[in-house]
């Protein structure tokens, strides 16, 4: 079983701390171990110079040829020698008094006795016999193996000579400091851990907490509660962005579900309608009026009208459905947009003859046509519906202007009509399904709102974009951008 995402933040966030912690702490111990070290060469090197300068000038006793003797070395204390230049023993301080005892000294050296030609290869004995005060740190091979800590002073004679030096030898612990040190250290390190685990346990709680709720809240949107909200207020910048991504899909999901309710109820009230009159038709045809050849026509005719409607309504319903699945069979081809356009006006040149609406189609430049990449059958149904909605909304002796041109590289029809305009308001959503900009229209007088829904979603399919712009005066001109091939406009 996989481990949570609490457990595994706290792991390795306790794993680096230790980590890092383990190598402080050995750092550390190196460097309080040199600072105390450092401390005792100071100290016994300053007790050996005080030592060394209340001897000056005083006749040393003793005799040359005592050898030096570490043996003593086994009593507690600082032992104190002091030497003459040759390295013999001459004077003899054994330590006296409680203070001296507090100190524990090494065991004897392997040897009982050391010569003085093998004390004076020592460095810090040649050191003070030049007048140096130096100080070394030997380890005694005895059973415990333990370090010791040397202080030689040079003790002065007539006319600046060393006529002999003190030296001191004290021991040092055998864990390189003092247990009370090793102590502190020891609870400053067990401290340190305790409160790396505090704040692992609430660093990972405070990570995993946010991601908690976001994940009961997938949990409920994945149940269909879309009403889901979770804070963008966690203090860390990656888990704020996490929570509003959250928010925003969650809002954007209950849009979606929005409109495909308000979709499917528009869809249904589309439908009704004519199925409505088609099966009132029925009825009455089967009551007798299917034997009465004056009623018997236009009956069939309304049935007719309902029935291309309904068909229509259905297959604009199907072009919507297939352009947001991305299956619509597209034959992208090289087409004159004027061509086509002016083809198009020419279709609906009986319809606009009636009330004596003229329609324009003009090509920015002389005698010249404008090449798009589009598909001729999806081309020929958006300029339908452009041209259906101009001239529905013209008044009656107007002209609906189709003006193409050049933009970069792509190419912009406009469709313009004179008519009462749409309110800038409505502009951004005339494009969207069922929406209508007048109340007050009728779906024998414009349509079910599919229109211009569906000349974008045929645009968008062939590459390019569509919005519309009010006139000041009055009338509205929608606008379709296409990739252009090459030069959009070529001569014959």
């Amino acid at each position: 079983m996989p481990a949570s995402l609490r457990t595994r933040l706290f792991l390795d966030h306790l794993a680096i701390l230790v980590l890092g912690m383990g190598l402080a702490a050995l750092l550390s111990w190196r460097a309080v171990e040199r600072l105390y070290i450092d401390s005792q060469r100071e100290n016994l090197l300053a007790q050996a110079q005080q030592t060394a300068a209340a001897l000056q000038g005083r006749p040393l006793p003793g005799s040359a040829s005592e050898a030096y003797s570490q043996s003593s070395n086994a009593l507690p204390g600082i032992h104190t020698r002091v030497l003459g230049d040759q390295g013999a023993v001459i004077v003899d301080f054994s330590p006296t008094g409680a203070s001296a005892a507090s100190v524990q000294v090494p065991p004897a050296e392997n040897s009982s006795f050391t010569t003085p030609e093998e004390l004076l290869q020592r460095s810090e004995i040649a050191l003070a016999l030049q007048g140096q005060s130096a100080t070394a740190v030997r380890r005694v091979a005895t059973a415990h193996n333990r370090s010791v800590l040397y202080a030689a002073a040079p003790i002065t004679g007539e006319g600046g000579t060393v006529a002999g030096l003190v030296y001191l030898a004290m021991p040092l612990p055998a864990a390189g400091l003092p247990a009370s040190l090793l102590l502190e250290l020891g609870g400053a390190t067990l401290a340190a851990v305790v409160m790396a685990v505090a704040a692992g346990a609430l660093l990972s709680r405070r990570i995993t907490r946010p991601v908690d709720r976001i994940a009961r809240a997938a949990a409920g949107v994945s149940a269909g509660e879309l009403d889901q909200h979770v804070s963008a207020e966690s203090g860390l910048r990656e888990l704020n962005g996490l929570g509003q991504a959250f928010n925003r899909m969650t809002e954007s999901l209950r849009q979606a579900e929005q409109a495909k309710n308000s979709f499917i109820a528009d869809v249904t009230h589309e439908l009704r309608t004519p199925l409505t009159v088609i099966k009132g038709t029925i009825e009455t045809l089967e009551d007798g009026a299917l034997f009465d050849t004056g009623a018997r026509g236009p009956l069939l005719a309304s049935m007719q009208r309902e029935t291309d409607r309904l068909i229509r309504l259905v297959n604009d319903l199907l072009v919507l459905i297939r352009a947001d699945a991305g299956t619509l069979n597209m034959r992208i081809q090289l087409l004159d947009l004027a061509g086509v356009a002016g083809a198009r006006a020419q279709h609906f040149a009986s319809l606009a003859a009636r009330r004596q609406v003229r329609f324009d189609v003009q090509v920015e430049g002389n005698d010249a046509k404008a090449f798009v990449l589009a598909d001729a059958d999806r081309l020929s149904q958006v300029l339908d519906n452009l041209l259906d909605n101009a001239l529905r909304y013209s008044p009656d002796g107007s002209t609906v202007l189709v003006e193409i041109r050049r933009e970069g590289d792509e190419c912009d029809c406009a469709v313009s009509d004179c008519g009462p305009g749409i309110a800038e308001e409505h502009l951004p959503l005339i494009f969207e399904r069922f929406y209508r900009a007048d109340a007050s229209r009728t779906r024998q007088s414009g349509g079910a709102g599919l229109g211009l829904a569906i000349a974008r979603s045929l645009i968008q399919a062939q590459g390019g974009h569509i919005h519309a712009e009010p006139h000041p005066g009055g009338g509205t001109t929608l606008h379709f951008v296409l990739p252009a091939s090459g030069d959009c406009h070529a001569t014959d």
